[in-house]
């Protein structure tokens, strides 16, 4: 190794004269147990080792002057460091004792306060007549009076609003559903034509003395005029089945040529009997134009007989699609049950079929009728509040509430007079008024029922049954009226003191 290199370690590590020392001395005792030529004194003398000496002596006493140089640098800096956290604890030290100044400060303050509080309070208890409690109460009793007076004022004016544009959206949907609700259905009231083939053909039907036409009209129980209107023959009759049977069997001998008094029985008598197939074929139609199915033949024959019934002029099959669209049109904006509001559309008035025949209303016995096809329970319901007889259910029924009240009311869809109406209601109330005891009476549901309230100190309970049937009776005899009037007594007995 370097002797040099030897020198600086031992520099740094303690001194370089005692390090020098001792490594010649040892490089001394190695070289005296070797063989050498040199002598001991030549290694003093060697001009070669005291200049590696001095070099590095040299050497090491610049690194030392460079590393003192260093250390107090480092010294300095530390000391500067001290200072300046000696600064900032110092620093920290004095706002710490602001701190504590300013909460003691505080803290007598608040104490002042609150006692200053606490007096006040006593003051205003005394001046005031009231606890704290007390006043509390009522501070909180006025606001939140002042509050309901707020809120109460937003919620009318929300209700307001929200009304507003329920009312326009409840227009735009009846507008929508009333639009879709429009039909070219044209019903022969009172009247049917049969197109004639040819003039010849009018003085077949004729026939010689005009015997044909008269066994026609006796067989069919219809009116015949050839007159009327060119190339046509024109069938009259109250009674729209009787005017349909008329009509197909006239088609049917015009079809056939053989137009002889017993041949037009024996038409007559066969188109009668097959009658109910035409039903079911107009039933089906109606069922096709609602978008119904799978209905059992016999309720759908029931409901081909809406063609030829009317209800105020209004033919019930045009009253029933109308309906049923204008209900589908309602019910698909409001995301309700479709197919249960097409189903009440469809069989809310098929009382109408059997009545005035049948026992009790339209909507009874309608009721009653779909029960026997086992009809859902809801269905049926809706039949039965479509008058508003029983409360609403459901929503569908509302509905078709709705859309029976539009296509009924419209203008132009029932064609009897308000005059007449008015006429018949004013003399229905007149019939119940003009009994003893009676205090005052209404005709309600389109004058299909008449409320009587009685007079209880005049009418006792016994007599109120009597009084019931010689309205109707009465009713029965003077007034001419679709359906049936439903007679209602009541009798109301009240006890009223006073308390002192």
């Amino acid at each position: 190794m370097d002797q040099s290199l030897f020198l600086l370690i031992a520099f740094l590590t303690g001194g370089i004269l005692p390090f020098a020392y001792n490594y010649l001395t040892k490089k001394g005792k190695e070289t005296s147990q070797k063989p050498s030529t040199l002598k001991p004194t030549q290694v003093d003398s060697d001009p070669r080792a005291r200049e590696i000496i001095i070099e590095a002596k040299d050497e090491a006493l610049r690194i030392k002057r460079e590393a003192e140089e260093e250390t107090r640098k480092i010294r300095d800096q530390a000391l500067q460091l001290e200072e300046r956290i000696a600064g900032r604890e110092e620093s920290i030290e004095k706002k710490l004792t602001e701190i504590s100044t300013k909460e003691k400060y505080l803290g007598e303050k608040t104490e002042e306060l609150e006692g200053t509080k606490g007096e006040l309070v006593s003051k205003l208890e005394k001046v005031a007549g009231v606890t704290r409690e007390e006043a509390k109460k009522l501070i909180l009793d006025a606001t939140e009076s002042k509050l309901k007076d707020e809120v109460a004022r937003r919620i009318k004016e929300s209700e307001e609003q929200i009304k507003r544009e329920a009312d326009e959206t409840a227009k735009n949907i009846l507008v929508e559903a009333m639009q879709r609700g429009a039909t070219d259905y044209v019903a022969e009231y009172t009247t049917s034509s049969v197109k004639l083939p040819d003039e010849d053909m009018k003085g077949r039907i004729i026939g010689r003395e005009g015997r044909n036409i008269r066994a026609f009209e006796q067989a069919a129980g219809v009116d015949v005029d050839l007159d009327e209107i060119p190339g046509s023959i024109r069938l009259s009759s109250f009674d729209g089945e009787r005017r349909e049977i008329a009509k197909v069997s006239l088609e049917r001998l015009m079809a056939d040529g053989r137009i002889q008094p017993a041949r037009i029985e024996e038409i007559v008598e066969r188109t009668k009997r097959e009658f109910e197939k035409i039903r079911r074929e107009e039933g089906e139609k109606l069922c096709n134009a609602v978008g119904i199915n799978g209905l059992p033949a016999e309720l759908i024959e029931t409901l081909g007989r809406f063609k030829w019934r009317y209800s105020y002029g209004q033919n019930l099959m045009i009253h029933t699609i109308e309906e049923t669209k204008i209900g589908i049109g309602i019910a698909k904006e409001l995301g309700l049950d479709v197919n249960k509001v097409k189903l009440g559309c469809l069989f809310h008035d098929i009382g109408k079929v059997f009545t005035p025949e049948a026992e009790g209303t339209h909507v009874q016995v309608g009721a009653d009728y779909l029960r026997k096809f086992a009809i859902p329970p809801d269905i049926i319901n809706i039949v039965e509040e479509h008058h508003e007889d029983k409360p609403f259910s459901s929503l569908e029924s509302v509905v078709v509430w709705i859309a029976d009240a539009i296509s009924g009311s419209r203008p132009g869809a029932r064609h009897e007079a308000i005059e007449d109406y008015m006429r018949r209601v004013k003399e229905l109330e007149n019939i119940a008024s003009s009994f003893q005891g009676v205090e005052k009476s209404y005709a309600i549901a389109a004058g299909r029922e008449v409320r009587v309230v009685v007079i209880p100190e005049q009418v006792d309970d016994a007599v109120l049954t009597k009084l019931a049937h010689d309205i109707s009776e009465k009713i029965r005899s003077n007034v001419t009226y679709p359906g049936q009037v439903k007679v209602t007594v009541i009798r109301e007995t009240r006890a009223v003191d006073v308390a002192k």
